[in-house]
């Protein structure tokens, strides 16, 4: 433990290039939280049910899946930068798309920009992530991942702050009368169609200007020189690579563990809004309590990536993940401002998550990493399915968020059994991490 204290997680020489790699956590964290809180904001404007407004998670997330394995294979081809310049251009065309989406006024072509939006964070996280693990010592490579990954919450706080400030707040449809009545229900179908539109500007205007500004980052990163090592082609074949990082267990159970880290993620953060507004919560004055949840986020990175000098990350997942899910049952079966407190703490519990189950699985593997990178980013894909059960258990008694009882608790509070379900699984790999049940493979 004292030599890997010795290493230092970041090289003098290579400090630029990790800051510039680093800030590119940070863009994807944004798109991440500005997105979350529109499952509410479109059912709203669109008058969608639950499980409709769940699908603007599954356009999201199953772009990384959709995209993932391709961009792994065109890093491999090529560089690691060529793959950074390719995401972005993605990410912007798809934030520009919603100046078309919100013209036609279609909810389909809202997820079409969505999902090509995410194209580009697939090509992004499929490079960046190996990249930072490869500007070092393998030793320090799970630490330096998770001193990255800890600006990730910054971009992902900025998101939640547009998303309150220039969308949510300015919504007209969110509007209720003195009676806590909803305004928007009782207009016309004329007068709807008019604040409908209005609304899906202001949904529109903060992804343009995202755009725009992913443009000149672009700009910005092609014409600053990013050293990385030349990679010889070894000559074995796609398959032959991923028939070889399958026959390692860490690796094979990191991506089954990744898949349920990233749906009880969002799953988390996505449904905050609706356990909100059963406490009489607006979306607006809800997003204060998913911001708390991601500055205790950033500070669990900042305090589990020191911890991690000390701890090894099997173990340390192993201890958050039972903390999650402790955390887990107060949101699902204590009622009232209690359980949301709950909610918001399993953040700190997540903090570690991602990366240490990446570091983890991808340790050891060489150039193979870029392979085993892109199954790690496609298992994102979980935040597209687990959102969208978790809004067909809230539709088992209406389009409302406590129409029923399940268990004696409403049914958002025992939606959140699909996060609990998940964090069992986390705390699986990281006990077999931990004690080397997995370790040979």
């Amino acid at each position: 433990m004292s030599n890997q204290q010795s290493i230092p997680v970041v090289s003098r020489e290579l400090l630029i290039p990790f800051i510039l790699i680093t800030s590119l956590f940070a863009l994807w964290g944004f798109a991440n939280d500005i997105t979350n809180p529109m499952v509410s904001a479109f059912k709203k404007v669109l008058e969608l049910n639950n499980t409709q407004a769940s699908w603007v998670q599954m356009a999201f997330y199953g772009g990384y899946f959709t995209m993932a394995l391709p961009a792994a294979i065109f890093a491999k081809k090529y560089s690691y930068k060529t793959g950074i310049l390719i995401g972005l251009a993605l990410y912007a065309l798809g934030a520009l798309l919603f100046y078309p989406a919100a013209a036609y006024e279609e909810f389909g072509f809202f997820l079409a920009a969505l999902y090509i939006l995410t194209f580009g964070l697939a090509f992004l996280e499929t490079t960046a992530n190996p990249f930072i693990l490869s500007m070092g010592a393998e030793e320090t490579a799970t630490q330096r991942l998770n001193l990255a990954q800890a600006f990730n919450p910054l971009g992902a706080l900025s998101g939640l702050y547009v998303a309150q400030n220039f969308i949510l707040g300015s919504l007209q449809s969110d509007d209720i009368d003195a009676n806590g009545q909803s305004i928007y229900d009782s207009l016309s179908e004329t007068a709807k169609a008019t604040m409908r539109t209005s609304d899906l500007m202001v949904i529109r205007n903060p992804y343009v200007i995202l755009g725009i500004a992913i443009i000149i980052i672009f700009f910005i990163i092609l014409i600053v020189k990013i050293p990385e090592a030349e990679e010889e082609d070894d000559g074995s074949s796609i398959a032959s690579s991923i028939a070889r990082i399958f026959k390692i267990a860490k690796f094979r159970e990191g991506v089954i563990a990744q898949m349920f880290y990233v749906g009880a993620q969002i799953m988390c953060w996505t449904y905050i809004y609706q356990y909100a507004e059963t406490l009489g919560i607006d979306n607006q004055s809800a997003v204060p309590y998913a911001m708390t949840a991601l500055v205790i986020f950033l500070v669990g990175r900042w305090v589990c990536t020191y911890l991690m000098r000390f701890i090894s990350g099997g173990k340390l997942l192993l201890y958050m993940s039972f903390a999650a899910i402790a955390f887990t049952l107060g949101a699902i079966f204590v009622q009232g401002m209690v359980g949301l407190y709950s909610l918001v703490m399993i953040s700190f519990c997540m903090s570690l998550m991602f990366p240490t189950i990446y570091g983890i699985a991808l340790e050891g593997m060489g150039d193979d990493s870029k392979y085993g990178a892109a199954f790690l980013v496609m298992a994102i894909v979980g935040g597209a399915i687990m959102p969208t059960a978790q809004g067909m258990i809230l539709d088992l008694g209406g389009i409302g968020y406590a129409d029923t009882r399940i268990l004696g608790v409403p049914e958002v509070n025992f939606s959140f059994v699909l996060p609990l379900f998940c964090f069992l699984i986390i705390a699986l790999y990281g006990y077999r991490c931990h004690t080397g049940k997995n370790a040979l493979g």
